[in-house]
């Protein structure tokens, strides 16, 4: 009866041990995919850069010239408001035409979106594009054009800037550093499932030992391989020759 008809047991401790005797090559594959994922992440994808602006939107004061919780709550709630509309056709169709852009709508709305700062009435208005410059003019535009808007369409008391146009130097995406251990991570565990595989596959005997323990029965006699053979002869040889000295 073979291993197959037996079926093939295999514990954690078998794994572990493979594992470890397979180290190099589990290593020299993680260590191959995250070079790649590094150098394919630097050379083939495009970087993106992020340009954000905030401005703090205001809701109407009262005829005392106060400004109320529910003033305030409108305030936020006008910051939801304002998603739709900076997002717009309208919006975003004039700053393609002032600013001379290859974008289309589609592909400008893709870039943009609208957020509140921390539940607060204040909006922050983030920009995606290859180019950092041009992200820029985006943002600065939208800058521009926004506050006015908000208060003819959405009703608001006042828009106003809380800083103007940023955009950091570094791209914000892709992260070299999250695709290289992303891809290293990947060959770990292909390297690992790989060994494990071969151990599955593996229906042979490596050792006395192990046929003992496997069929229950006693080992009368190993026939020695060709290579341990010339490996003793070598070490009598040397061992020969050491005498005679």
């Amino acid at each position: 009866m073979n291993r197959e008809e037996r079926g093939v047991e295999i514990n954690l401790l078998q794994i572990v041990e493979k594992l470890l005797e397979k180290a190099k090559y589990i290593i020299l594959v993680t260590a191959i995919f995250g070079i790649l994922g590094y150098f394919g992440t630097t050379m083939f994808m495009t970087p993106v850069y992020q340009a954000s602006v905030k401005m703090l939107v205001n809701a109407r004061k009262d005829e005392m010239g106060n400004i109320t919780n529910d003033q305030l709550n409108s305030a936020r709630k006008l910051v939801e408001t304002s998603v739709v509309i900076i997002r717009g056709r309208d919006v975003l169709s004039q700053v393609i035409s002032e600013l001379n852009l290859e974008e289309n709508y589609e592909q400008l709305v893709g870039a943009i979106s609208v957020m509140s700062v921390n539940d607060t009435p204040v909006m922050q208005i983030n920009v995606k594009h290859t180019n950092r410059e041009t992200a820029l003019q985006i943002a600065a535009k939208l800058l521009e054009i926004v506050p006015d808007i908000l208060v003819e369409t959405a009703a608001a008391g006042s828009v106003k800037p809380v800083e103007q146009a940023y955009a950091a130097s570094n791209p914000v995406s892709p992260s070299a550093l999250k695709n290289t251990v992303l891809f290293a991570f990947i060959g770990l565990a292909i390297a690992c499932l790989a060994v494990f595989a071969l151990m599955l596959l593996d229906n042979t005997y490596a050792t006395d030992l192990e046929i003992q323990s496997d069929l229950d029965l006693p080992v009368l006699g190993v026939i020695p391989t060709v290579e341990s053979c010339e490996g003793r002869l070598k070490h009598t040889k040397v061992k020969k020759e050491e005498v005679a000295k």
